[in-house]
């Protein structure tokens, strides 16, 4: 890691959140002991399957169209256990209050995070509270810690992955990026795109009744791009995204007026899959079946020839989509 100071393009879920990860905190908590690449990880205790998660969260404003900080905790930290094939049932909760915030504001918030841990079937069993001085803080912080139970069934892990199997995608991309953004007005825009934050555990269950099921992750920062080039690095094999990768109108008008790219940017309640080409269909299906994926697609396929990430355009060209590297859009999740 060349950088000699922390910038905010360590925390984006690119090339240096990665390098960051790997040069210093695996370095000394021990490579095989700190999975870098999962979600969750399962810890044992007394032979029982248990899995483990923790998260932190810096959203920028507290609340925003379709969510908040609150609930954003809830969702983010029980979508992991949920990707990683475990259902969620605790949480851990760290709250770092700045000084001056309206007690009003932390009402509402907390009130939302509790709506949502009842809506995903999970308790907040500890926490702690810190209130940091005027200014050293962005109103509000929340760290949560998630424990779930593995469910029976396939395990995806990114390491599963084959040359030929297929890439779907629960729904649109980049609505919770864009919306973040819209609420901030920094660009003086406005507009009716709403967070796709939510919990994915109905998503997540459903497709480990499939055999073919290899890798599931919830593209939060970086988006689905950061996570084509993950399994790109981990398994040594080509992606292709496809054009069928479904955006909204609305989100693609904001980034092509602002120079952003969708495919970098968080989703919140969204499941990106790889499963077996013969499955492919039959778990686009069952998604659209429920209401949480009626907007499922296909979203491409792993190539043993391509050796990096290729976005396949509507028009029939194609552009690579490299590891993120500066932060498209801060403090998002």
């Amino acid at each position: 890691m060349e950088d000699e100071r922390i910038s905010l393009a360590h925390g984006n879920g690119g090339r240096f959140m990665r390098e960051l990860i790997e040069e210093v905190f695996a370095r000394h908590l021990g490579e095989k002991e700190l999975d870098v690449l999962a979600d969750a990880a399962p810890i044992d205790l007394n032979g029982g399957d248990v899995m483990i998660t923790t998260d932190g969260f810096t959203v920028q404003p507290l609340e925003f169209p379709g969510g908040d900080i609150g609930g954003l905790a809830v969702h983010g930290t029980t979508n992991d256990l949920a990707v990683a094939g475990a259902r969620p049932m605790y949480l851990t909760l760290n709250a770092f209050i700045e000084e001056g915030l309206e007690i009003d504001v932390l009402d509402r918030i907390v009130a939302s995070l509790a709506k949502a841990a009842r809506e995903a079937k999970v308790q907040v069993k500890a926490g702690d509270t810190k209130v940091l001085r005027r200014g050293e803080g962005g109103g509000l912080y929340l760290a949560t810690t998630g424990v779930g139970v593995r469910l029976p069934g396939v395990q995806p892990s990114i390491h599963n992955i084959k040359d030929g199997d297929v890439a779907i995608i629960s729904g649109s991309v980049g609505d919770h990026g864009t919306a973040v953004m819209l609420a901030r007005e920094d660009f003086g825009l406005r507009g009716d795109v709403v967070s796709d934050a939510g919990p994915v555990m109905e998503l997540t269950e459903a497709m480990m009744q499939l055999d073919g099921l290899r890798f599931m992750r919830d593209p939060t920062r970086g988006g689905i791009a950061s996570i084509a080039n993950e399994i790109v690095r981990a398994t040594g094999l080509g992606v292709r995204l496809e054009a069928t990768v479904p955006v909204k109108e609305p989100v693609q008008s904001v980034c092509d007026m602002l120079g952003y790219d969708p495919y970098y940017l968080a989703c919140e309640g969204r499941v990106f899959a790889v499963i077996s080409e013969d499955q492919a269909d039959e778990a686009i299906e069952v998604w659209r079946a429920l209401s949480t994926g009626r907007d499922a697609a296909r979203a491409g396929r792993i190539s043993a020839t391509d050796k990096r990430v290729i976005l396949e355009t509507p028009l029939g060209g194609e552009r690579f989509l490299e590891e993120l590297e500066d932060d498209p859009l801060r403090r998002i999740c």
